[in-house]
């Protein structure tokens, strides 16, 4: 066996260990370190299912909080226009590692990378190179469906980095347009990724009409959605993603989280832009949970949360079969998180990792069974050494 982490706390509650051979969990219970090539001694820590960032634009770490007060006509023509104009490949790839790192640094194993640089196959090419380097697990969503070459080049891939096709909506363009790349992605066997809103105006009617909804594309967003709009999508298996963080502070609207989740959906969490937003997915769940508490008036158990992170937000961008949750045959995409050894045998870990921890709680981090952090610190990336090249570049 690779891997052998012994001691720690699962987050659904009990002791275990785990056994990873490959890249997967191969078994769950009590081993002798005698068998494994590696050891993890997890003594006081919880062992959770990597964290799952269901959209992000990964290359504007860079341009991380120079947005405090942008409105989205602003940020469509500062950092959507000038600053994505003036990346090269080179730019793409350096923007696209320090935005792993960060990731990786926050306990996130997995992100859908809604990719606006993919403008020519070098742009690819230092994306995917910089996801390599770093080791993160990545759905890279094509940001350029009218290549369609390299489109297919990217949706062949298989492993750690997979591929979707990055479709900006109605409200940049065509619905003709729109329905045109989400039969493309379908063709291709990968999940089309698309910006929409919801209630009056928004596409999710008329996508259902032309029979576009269902497990092959993930919205994102979905503000104002109506308890219609919100059946419809749960009832057809839509993946859906909210960013409530970015989408309150920059005035999109109301979080569907809670409407989507009374019509039986399960929303996922994304970062969306760090140009506002910090690059985590604590204050997401935070968020969600206080929003959901108030609109509803009833205590929901905070431990339902952490799935918006995990399970539900794998199951939203396709990846469900593969990670967000430690069983047997998953993928070892694994997070050890501190600050809480202090807890008896009786608590409820869940509720205290989405109410209390933060990145400063990440201790571990496993991707493919790969130890990418250990015990706080970055094992392959010098975060603080890519923000300054990063941001030096940027002046």
């Amino acid at each position: 066996m690779d891997l052998l982490i012994t001691g720690g706390r699962l987050v659904s509650g009990g002791r275990a260990d785990l056994l990873v051979d490959r890249g997967r969990i191969a078994a769950i219970g009590s081993f002798p370190a005698a068998g494994a090539a590696q050891v993890i001694d997890a003594t006081g820590l919880v062992v959770a299912p990597g964290f799952v960032d269901g959209h992000r634009h990964v290359w504007q770490a860079p341009l991380r909080g120079i947005g405090a007060d942008m409105t989205l006509p602003e940020y469509l023509a500062v950092v959507q226009g000038r600053a994505l104009a003036a990346m090269g490949p080179a730019e793409v790839r350096r923007a696209t590692l320090l935005g792993a790192a960060e990731a990786l640094d926050a306990g996130i194993t997995t992100v859908l990378d809604f990719n606006n640089t993919t403008r020519t196959p070098e742009h690819t090419d230092a994306v995917l190179d910089a996801y390599a380097t770093a080791g993160l697990r990545a759905v890279v969503g094509h940001g350029n469906p009218d290549d369609q070459r390299d489109v297919e080049r990217v949706a062949g891939l298989r492993g750690r980095v997979t591929g979707a096709v990055a479709v900006f909506g109605t409200a940049w363009g065509s619905f003709d347009d729109a329905l045109r790349q989400i039969d493309l992605a379908r063709r291709l066997g990968v999940i089309a990724t698309m910006h929409a809103a919801g209630g009056p105006g928004s596409p999710i009617e008329q996508l259902h009409e032309a029979g576009a909804l269902g497990p092959h594309l993930h919205l994102v967003h979905v503000n104002g959605m109506t308890e219609e709009q919100a059946k419809l999508l749960a009832g057809t298996g839509t993946g859906v993603t909210v960013t409530p963080v970015v989408e309150a502070t920059m005035g999109h609207g109301r979080s569907p989280w809670s409407t989507f989740l009374a019509a039986g959906g399960r929303a996922g969490l994304g970062t969306d832009v760090p140009v506002n937003a910090p690059p985590d997915l604590f204050e997401p769940l935070r968020d969600t949970l206080r929003s959901h508490r108030l609109s509803t008036g009833a205590m929901h158990p905070a431990a339902g949360l952490l799935p918006a992170i995990t399970a539900d937000s794998a199951r939203a961008i396709g990846l469900g079969d593969h990670v967000g949750a430690i069983a047997t045959g998953m993928r070892a995409d694994l997070v050890l998180l501190g600050g809480l050894a202090h807890l008896p045998e009786s608590a409820d870990l869940a509720g205290a990792v989405v109410t209390t921890l933060g990145p400063a709680d990440v201790h571990t981090v496993i991707v493919d069974g790969r130890i990418r952090k250990s015990e706080g610190r970055l094992v392959d990336l010098d975060l603080a050494a890519l923000r300054r090249l990063c941001h030096t570049e940027s002046d």
